[in-house]
């Protein structure tokens, strides 16, 4: 396992030095975007209509947050900003990198296939949040810059785009050669299952 610490946005080559297993921490940009906000891009996509946000300078974090704002100032603040289930957005997700050119996808318990597949064909990488951190992930962002589409679909599932600083350890579970940690881990799983059927077995007899 490597650790490195990079600057958004990342380039091609960025994201290709990186192999599953490997620590990254990352500053810069970032822009929370689950399900709804996926589609909801696609759509303005498909349909050549100009998007909020420049998604191939951002890094997308599967995040529904809790946001408070100051009466007094306007602004809004972060209270907790964990990751969700990256598992909802496989149905858009490779398309969303190919049309996009995102580098970085941010969440938690793994993506599949099609996800792994983009990755490894346009140059992208996800990497996991550990769960159950959403104080630590809200520490780590300096700043909330912009929100969009609030009004549209509502808190959770809008586009918050937050300035970070050293925000993980986030874990590479998908590089841009289509390794899938979440995949090499269930093969092993497999393997080992007859043998721990039988264990089972032999406790049960005796």
């Amino acid at each position: 396992m490597t650790v490195y610490h990079l600057k958004l946005p990342l380039s091609e080559e960025d994201v290709r030095k990186l192999r599953i297993g490997d620590s990254i921490y990352v500053t810069g940009d970032i822009v929370t975007a689950r399900d709804d906000a996926h589609k909801h891009a696609l759509e303005l996509h498909e349909k050549g209509e100009q998007l909020p946000v420049d998604f191939s300078k951002l890094a997308i974090y599967h995040c529904g947050p809790i946001m408070k704002k100051d009466e007094k100032t306007g602004e809004w603040k972060v209270v907790v900003a964990g990751p969700t289930t990256s598992m909802r957005m496989e149905l858009f997700q490779d398309k969303f990198i190919e049309a996009f050119g995102t580098r970085l996808i941010i969440g938690k318990g793994g993506m599949g296939d099609r996800t792994a597949t983009a990755c490894k064909k346009f140059g992208a990488i996800y990497a996991m949040f550990t769960g159950g951190a959403a104080i630590l992930a809200a520490d780590r962002i300096k700043k909330v810059k912009e929100v969009h589409w609030l009004d549209l679909l509502g808190m959770p599932e809008c586009l918050w785009v937050f300035e970070v600083e050293e925000f993980g350890p986030l874990l590479v579970a998908i590089d841009a050669e289509g390794n899938n940690l979440f995949k090499q881990n269930e093969e092993v799983t497999k393997q080992m299952l007859p043998k721990a059927y039988k264990i089972v077995e032999k406790a049960l007899e005796a």
